[in-house]
């Protein structure tokens, strides 16, 4: 046990060596990575992930955040309000602002991402896969479950879990909390803008 133990040190320990090192070949042993543990088709260097946020019902928004070779990139977030949906619908909001997010970025002539993930389960992903089929998506798209951390894929029934600790585990959960953090903060300014202009209204 004592030797498993070493090795794994001297592994994170070389790891983190070659980030220093060469952060080129770092990054490339991360996609090489998740390419394998996500059993994608390529490797993940521009990845979006998306989540809804309806705090009370109210403010129905969604966000986009990107990351680029395993890291945010912050000046490619995006944020939405939900323009077609009546209430809190997570399927429906998602459809939205999936398509309005791949139809605006293939108008510019910008490349998709090799990877989406959408923050939920198989509901959400199905709501995902119908509107990326109608622009004939062919990367990888996962959602992810909160409660066990579970990955769902398209066509497949069962879905598998990342080993806790790994690099593409914290990734993947890294881009769900971020993408969860900027709705958030979205929708509460939002409420907050609506509070205050109420106040104004009332006052007056």
């Amino acid at each position: 046990e004592m030797s498993t133990r070493n090795a794994k040190f001297y592994r994170i320990e070389q790891l983190k060596q070659i980030q220093i090192v060469d952060p080129d070949r770092h990054v490339k042993r991360i996609m090489e990575q998740m390419k394998k543990d996500l059993r994608l088709s390529v490797e993940p260097r521009h990845i979006e992930c998306f989540d809804n946020s309806n705090i009370q019902g109210t403010n129905p928004v969604a966000a986009c955040v990107v990351f680029k070779n395993g890291k945010p990139s912050k000046r490619d977030y995006r944020h939405f309000n939900i323009k077609t949906v009546d209430g809190p619908n997570d399927f429906a909001s998602m459809e939205e602002v999936v398509y309005r997010r791949y139809k605006r970025l293939l108008e510019e002539n910008e490349p998709l991402p090799q990877l989406i993930i959408i923050d939920g389960g198989k509901g959400q992903l199905s709501s995902a896969v119908q509107i990326l089929e109608g622009f004939n998506y062919n990367n990888d798209l996962i959602s992810l479950a909160k409660r066990e951390e579970e990955v769902f894929k398209p066509n497949q029934s069962v879905p598998y879990i990342l080993a806790r600790g790994s690099y593409s585990l914290r990734v993947v959960q890294l881009a769900r909390d971020e993408a969860h953090r900027f709705a958030i903060t979205f929708n509460r300014q939002l409420r907050a803008k609506g509070m205050y202009k109420g106040g104004l209204e009332s006052i007056a």
